[in-house]
């Protein structure tokens, strides 16, 4: 099953669309908004999916075209969102470049922050920043999962049980500012404003066989300025799983319908070697930091620049067939005025 955002108030207005994304159709008489469905998963989720296998089939009375650039993220806004590091080869690539190891911990203990929640961009939407120099304006392309009601302490197979829905992530990051409020010792608050989400969010059994051992087994693919910038497979790689995620952000508080989980910055380290772009076969990259990382530690210092006003970047995930399965995120940055 395939919903989406309108924009329309503060939390959009839910749609379910078609797998080819061509179509939609209002789910209105189900629930008004995806907040409302997830309050009450278990009853709506059955009556969404009648619109949505109508909807394939040609058969619904009401349908219309599907215009990604109408919709917001699929939770506009949401009770909580929570970003993991689950690609230690990314986390370990950041430390490497200052000379510093990955302490054995972060091997079978996640990291997590708790970001800002109460405005998501929308997918085509600008990023719109009163300046950029020094800020070091970059994407993260990602995954994330939405989950219904998780109880405290959730064990790891109820936490998988309890992820309805599957969603692409443009987690803004302005690594500038970042050193300096990690320093702090309270973690980000200013260097990462407000994310974006892909147009529409699935719920797994979309991805068939593609989706096992709670990972995305299909490749991420990231557009900057309409050049291939990265194509990493978020299945490979990934050191903890979203089940695993889900438990531990739940290991001492309940999480609510509605939460999103973060994968991170998705990161493949193939061959064992410190990573190649894409122009060299490689897989790429799902951020500018990462590519900035590897020229550091080949090079001795980066020479790839962060992102600037009129900078855009694209990020979409595509089927066996081609077929893009959720949607893309495209966003241009532009000065805020």
């Amino acid at each position: 099953m395939k919903l989406a955002s309108l924009k329309h108030g503060r939390d959009g207005l839910l749609v379910v669309v078609s797998r080819d994304l061509q179509s939609m159709a209002s789910s209105a008489a189900v629930a008004p908004t995806l907040q409302s469905a997830l309050d009450n998963w278990a009853e709506t989720a059955p009556r969404l999916r009648d619109i949505y296998q109508r909807l394939n089939a040609g058969s619904h009375p009401d349908s219309s075209p599907f215009n990604q650039s109408d919709c917001a993220s699929p939770l506009p806004r949401a009770y909580q969102w929570a970003d993991g590091s689950a690609y230690v080869n990314h986390v370990e690539l950041v430390r490497n470049a200052r000379g510093a190891e990955v302490p054995e911990s972060f091997w079978h203990d996640p990291l997590m922050y708790q970001g800002g929640s109460d405005a998501f961009l929308s997918p085509h939407d600008p990023i719109k920043l009163p300046q950029t120099q020094g800020w070091g304006v970059d994407f993260e392309a990602e995954i994330a999962v939405i989950t219904d009601d998780v109880p405290l302490n959730c064990g790891v197979e109820e936490a998988g049980g309890r992820i309805q829905l599957l969603m692409l992530v443009n987690d803004v990051s302005l690594r500038g500012l970042i050193p300096g409020e990690l320093a702090k010792g309270f973690g980000f608050f200013q260097s990462k404003p407000s994310s974006a989400f892909s147009p529409v969010c699935i719920t797994p059994d979309e991805l068939g066989d593609h989706w096992r051992d709670y990972k995305v087994q299909l490749p991420l693919l990231s557009q900057l300025n309409g050049e291939l910038f990265g194509k990493p497979n978020a299945g490979v790689d990934m050191t903890f799983n979203f089940s695993q995620l889900v438990t531990h952000a739940a290991k001492t508080r309940p999480l609510c319908a509605g939460t999103i989980i973060g994968s991170g910055t998705v990161s493949n380290k193939l061959d064992g070697s410190p990573g190649k772009p894409v122009s060299e076969g490689g897989a790429g990259y799902s951020c500018l930091a990462e590519l900035r990382m590897i020229e550091t530690i080949l090079n001795g210092a980066p020479t790839t620049p962060f992102m600037d006003y009129g900078d855009r970047i694209k990020i979409e995930m595509l089927d066996s067939s081609g077929q893009s399965i959720f949607g893309c995120i495209d966003q241009t940055v532009e000065p805020q005025k």
